[in-house]
């Protein structure tokens, strides 16, 4: 599916007719957190973000901060889902050495939204993980780069699929930075190649359209350029 930017007065129009949403966020503070926070919350909703230090955020961004001192602080989390609609998580981990952010923090997670009642989960996690996890040029090369963070994604994406959430699991190929484009492809089957990318601003704008109206409700959507 190719996503096409709407002309400026139709886009205005869907603006209206979307229901605002409480995001909670987590990964907030990273690289593509920020992007969904300024996406979120342009489109007029709630985000609030998990932050180790309140005071992250400019007091004018509309943004509350949470504090959430690490990923097995259960109550601090069941705290944070008081009134939220959708969690987003845009935990990436470490760049270098071993990493396991990405599960413990579903460890935590996904046994406290189902304790508050919280049932959408949409989660980034990455090509080459699991089924994905093949002998592609692609998988092979993700690998040999960043093979600890991988590792984590693919132990992480089990603890969310077995739950009973509404979940999403998405998985983009290597992320750059820049601005956003709104031309990108979303799919199940999307094939990904060693070339292919997606920018995390045009990553943060599809986890904001799938929290505003879910079309891969427990699937695994791949998005690329």
């Amino acid at each position: 599916m190719l996503t096409q930017k709407p002309a400026r007065g139709i886009l205005s129009a869907m603006r209206q007719n979307v229901s605002k949403r409480t995001i909670l966020l987590l990964g907030a503070t990273g690289r593509t957190g920020r992007h969904v926070v300024a996406r979120g919350g342009g489109a007029g909703h709630a985000v609030v973000a998990l932050v180790r230090r309140e005071g992250t955020f400019a007091p004018e961004s509309g943004v509350r901060e949470v504090a959430w001192t690490g990923v097995s602080d259960g109550a601090g989390l069941r705290d944070a889902l008081e009134g939220v609609d959708v969690v987003i998580s845009a935990l990436g981990g470490s760049a270098t050495g071993v990493t396991t952010v990405c599960t413990d923090a579903m460890r935590t997670l996904v046994p406290a939204m189902t304790a508050a009642g919280v049932p959408r989960l949409i989660a980034v996690s990455a090509h080459g993980a699991r089924e994905t996890h093949d002998r592609s040029l692609y998988a092979r090369a993700v690998w040999s780069r960043v093979g600890e963070k991988m590792a984590d994604k693919e132990s992480m994406e089990p603890l969310i699929a077995a739950s009973r959430l509404d979940w999403t699991i998405v998985r983009p190929p290597m992320l750059r930075d820049g601005p956003a484009t709104g031309a990108y492809r979303t799919g199940e089957d999307l094939p990904i190649r060693l070339w292919h990318f997606i920018g995390r601003a045009d990553l943060a704008d599809f986890l904001v359209r799938e929290a505003e109206e879910p079309h891969y409700v427990r699937r695994y959507p791949r998005i690329r350029r």
